[in-house]
């Protein structure tokens, strides 16, 4: 009996070295891992990655730390802009967490270009780009852990939000100084400002009525194209399938937009109230009975046209919509 104890207390005493030294060599891999990425992330904020590097770091254990990844594909050859738009905004989310006070190892910033990782695009099944997936410190990413860039848009404030979400990260956006607005800012109020010193024995042109409501026109045309939520989300401009080189210009959901669309839709109300003016003019204009008809005829002819575009943009995002107007 005394020897089947000691041989128990030997295999015990085996058992607990072995799985003491597995968790020695556990954490000796991640202190290595965390030193290489806090080394690389010294050099650039934005870490590039392969196939290999992304299967060490970011898929393998043992992981303590988050990684933001984003699937690119910025060679000249794919012709993907909203992934050179995306990558700047992406840098300056990286480069304000980089630089700030409250930079730790609890999180960090990685790249995979299509071209230097197409496996990883395999392996996750990924047919378009750019994509920014979360790979948090613990589990697989959720639904969640991809971020809805066609909804949210690609600015660093937008990205910022998402990451403070699923890593309970604070990131303080710090944009480099862009001089271009005070720049425009000042050349306006001088050409404002010249006019008024040149004609400032006559005034008449600031009660000029047709002025004010082309100026006020523009303004509505603008903003009800959605021009101001394209500066709030900052969505891209259109969108090409890396695969099939196909460019949208519309988006399939009513829940977001590209600022191609916000064009084509302000195109679009701008010919439909062009149209109604003509028709305004030839009912109330003195011109001869001809040239009036001209008018209405051509403004008929724009109001239906440039409508029954605009109905179709508004079926392709809202589908099922039953109704249509010329085209469908």
């Amino acid at each position: 009996m005394a020897a089947l104890a000691v041989l128990a207390l030997l295999l015990l005493a085996a058992c607990g070295g072995q799985r003491a030294a597995g968790q020695k060599r556990k954490e000796m891999v991640l202190s290595e891992k965390v030193n290489q990425l806090m080394e690389w992330a010294s050099k650039r904020s934005v870490i590039r990655m392969n196939g290999d590097k992304f299967r060490r770091f970011v898929k393998a254990p043992p992981r303590n730390y988050s990684v933001i990844v984003m699937f690119t594909a910025l060679q000249p050859h794919r012709q993907c802009v909203v992934c050179k738009q995306a990558d700047e905004e992406y840098q300056i989310l990286a480069n304000s967490w980089r630089y700030s006070s409250a930079f730790t190892n609890k999180i960090f910033f990685a790249m995979v270009d299509f071209d230097e990782g197409s496996d990883v695009f395999q392996m996750l099944n990924m047919n378009s780009a750019p994509t920014f997936i979360n790979f948090p410190a613990k589990g697989k990413p959720k639904r969640g852990d991809t971020y809805e860039l066609q909804v949210r848009g690609f600015a660093a404030e937008q990205l910022a939000r998402w990451v403070a979400d699923r890593t309970d990260v604070n990131i303080r956006v710090i944009r480099p100084p862009n001089y271009a607005g005070p720049l425009m800012l000042g050349l306006l109020l001088a050409v404002i400002g010249g006019l008024v010193y040149l004609r400032g024995s006559n005034l008449d042109f600031l009660y000029n009525k047709t002025g004010w409501a082309f100026a006020a026109l523009c303004f509505v045309l603008a903003m009800t194209s959605g021009q101001m939520w394209n500066h709030i989300r900052g969505p891209p401009y259109a969108h090409k399938n890396p695969h099939t080189g196909q460019v949208s210009y519309i988006h399939g959901s009513s829940q977001a937009q590209f600022v191609a669309e916000t064009h084509i839709v302000l195109l679009f109300n701008g010919g439909v109230t062009l149209g109604m003016v003509l028709l305004h003019e030839a009912a109330t204009s003195d011109l001869d009975v001809g040239k009036r008809k001209i008018m209405c005829i051509a403004g008929i002819g724009l109001v239906v046209l440039f409508f029954s575009w605009l109905l179709s943009v508004f079926r392709s995002k809202y589908h099922g919509y039953p109704y249509s107007f010329l085209m469908s």
